[in-house]
């Protein structure tokens, strides 16, 4: 693979960097960044993360200090293509994450899963294990610790060896967390990927194909969990529109 410039294939999106890439191109550039163990830090953000990103500058600061950065949701791909700075497609971090296990297989990569409740982790790393090979696990834990037991953690995912590390955990500490012991670690790939652990582990049900291309995914969880996430959106979701709004007409030139 001729390797990419990553500053020369995104745009800027409410003061937010995001990578003008497919899914192809952005497994393509973490395979490299593995093979060659180049560190990559991968995110992703939605339109609730973007609006939470213009009042929280330490979140803000965790995100677009990422080597890689994707659209999650799909009203971002939208917002970007009515402002005229089209993103090709949505990159699921969810979809991402399972491709990868999927290439793990493939390339005989290693991955460390961090993150999430102890039973959740385990059924994510029993169904891989299940799946494909009980070979891609280097290691796993939960997500719940105290600051003290960081150098520990960081020790134990080095001692992994590991060439993938995905982190269940809320932002902005994992970014913190893995900015703080990156060098630790020495994990080629580091991913944050939200609530995929309780996806993979059957706890909550990823919404249909036609809910998930038609922007309707975070109505899907509202319904599984109304209780914590009905105003969670309701507010996010408003505000990202009132931004696309606002600067559609004009009445804010700084996207």
């Amino acid at each position: 693979m001729t390797k990419i410039d990553l500053n020369i294939i995104k745009i800027e999106l409410f003061g937010c960097p995001i990578h003008q890439l497919s899914m192809e191109q952005t497994i393509a550039i973490i395979d490299h960044s593995i093979e060659n163990r180049i560190f990559l830090q991968h995110v992703v953000v939605n339109a609730a993360k973007l609006a939470n990103m213009q009042k929280d500058a330490q979140l803000k600061e965790s995100i677009i200090n990422c080597n890689i950065i994707n659209a999650d949701g799909q009203a971002v791909v939208w917002a970007s293509k009515l402002l005229g700075k089209a993103l090709p497609e949505r990159v699921a971090g969810i979809d991402l994450m399972e491709n990868l296990v999927k290439l793990a297989n493939q390339r005989n990569y290693r991955i460390f899963f961090f993150g999430a409740k102890e039973d959740i982790v385990r059924k994510v790393v029993d169904k891989y294990s299940d799946i494909y090979s009980p070979g891609i696990i280097a290691g796993y834990r939960n997500g719940y610790y105290s600051k003290e037991d960081e150098p520990e953690i960081a020790k134990q995912i080095a001692d992994s060896k590991a060439d993938i590390l995905f982190v269940a955990i809320t932002s902005p500490k994992k970014e913190i967390f893995i900015n703080a012991y990156k060098d630790i670690m020495n994990t080629p790939f580091t991913m944050g990927v939200g609530g995929s652990f309780d996806v993979v582990a059957g706890i909550t049900k990823r919404a249909p194909k036609w809910m998930q291309n038609s922007g309707l995914e975070w109505l899907y969880r509202v319904i599984q969990e109304p209780g914590r996430m009905w105003k969670r959106y309701l507010i996010t979701n408003t505000q990202f529109i009132g931004m696309v709004i606002k600067y559609k007409l004009g009445l804010n030139k700084k996207l």
